[in-house]
């Protein structure tokens, strides 16, 4: 049962396998040539062959070889081009979450990424994304060793205290795996920070610490199964959607999938500012987006280019509110956009679908 709930909210990321690459990189200069035809494909990291996981892997690893294309001593903490990204998130936290921007924003995020795979890494070879059920301790039946995206744990757990459930499975620094040898570069930081609109002064800092997963199959057979999957589908408005994804305000018990899924894999990924540290991250925000595009496909005329809430978390009313002419940035990553350029993604740049 629970393999089957967590299929149903599963994080997903770009295929960036063979029948990907030929179709295009899932952008297009001929915004007139986008069909369910000729766009890339997002599929299911399940349906994929090991030989296309591993290599998926072998990309995030290359990115994370990759040098940072910020100038020296101007981040000190972004060692990597992965590291970049997390460095773009942290500094755009305050404006990013439980906003108007929240979705447009990081379906971009995730897009330079995918990109970024593509364009530096490429010669890893062909890749793929995840589900929970690969990092489900529970789930079963496993994929082969070689490709195996879990990690073993030293057993230390602790759980904030505004949301408590059972004890997960690890909690410590990961001792196994393609990522053992990942190290968190920024951070970490208090969730407490962002609440009450705090950059931390020491953001840019080069503070390295180990890579700490803790998954816990309890909180993600909460927010990662299909009950979840339909609420969010059948809410009226984006206010309602948004509210249900992020839990704030929600009228869904608890957290929401997007906050409760990051809970779900631990530390790195809990951390409000530095969650881009655990390379989930770009999986999970995947499935964000599919939900997102799903519901937008329900009902394009009223919802393609639906909006609500302001540019700063938690839509104060003293903050602008969001339209389709807002500018968002992504600093070195890309250029700014406007939010209606991220709106669909059958059209203008994009040209992506999900399976």
């Amino acid at each position: 049962m629970l393999l089957k709930t967590l299929i149903a909210l599963c994080t997903v990321f770009t295929n960036l396998a063979i029948s990907v690459l030929a179709s295009g990189s899932g952008r297009r200069a001929d915004t007139s040539t986008c069909s369910p035809e000729t766009a890339a494909v997002r599929q299911e990291w399940g349906d994929m062959t090991d030989p296309q996981r591993t290599a998926y892997i072998d990309a995030v690893l290359c990115l994370m070889s990759t040098p940072s294309v910020y100038s020296p001593g101007v981040v000190p903490g972004a060692k990597s081009h992965f590291d970049d990204f997390m460095a773009v998130h942290i500094n755009n936290t305050l404006t990013i979450h439980i906003s108007g921007i929240f979705l447009p924003w990081h379906r971009e995020f995730v897009r330079l990424y995918e990109q970024a795979l593509q364009q530096k890494c490429i010669g890893t070879g062909p890749g793929g994304r995840r589900s929970l059920r690969a990092l489900s301790s529970t789930a079963a039946p496993p994929p082969s060793p070689a490709t195996v995206l879990t990690m073993r744990h030293r057993v230390l757990t602790r759980l904030p205290k505004a949301f408590t459930s059972p004890r997960g499975t690890g909690g410590g620094c990961v001792t196994g795996g393609p990522f053992v040898n990942h190290t968190i570069n920024f951070g970490p930081f208090s969730t407490n920070d962002a609440f009450e609109g705090i950059l931390p002064a020491n953001w840019q800092d080069y503070t390295p610490h180990c890579f700490v997963r803790d998954l816990n199959d309890y909180v993600a057979n909460m927010y990662g199964n299909t009950t979840i999957v339909d609420a969010l589908l059948a809410a009226s408005t984006i206010a309602e959607f948004q509210g249900n994804m992020t839990g704030y305000p929600a009228t869904l018990a608890g957290l929401g999938p997007h906050p409760g899924i990051h809970i779900s894999l631990g530390w790195a990924l809990q951390d409000f500012f530095a969650s881009p540290g655990d390379p989930a991250f770009y999986l999970h925000h995947g499935m964000v987006d599919r939900t997102w595009a799903l519901w937008q496909e329900m009902d394009p005329e009223n919802r393609q280019t639906a909006l609500n809430g302001t540019a700063s978390l938690g839509n104060p009313v003293t903050s602008p509110v969001v339209t389709l002419d807002t500018v968002v940035e992504w600093g070195p990553l890309g250029p700014a956009k406007t939010v209606g350029e991220l709106m669909d993604i059958m059209s203008g740049e994009y040209c992506y679908r999900y399976v």
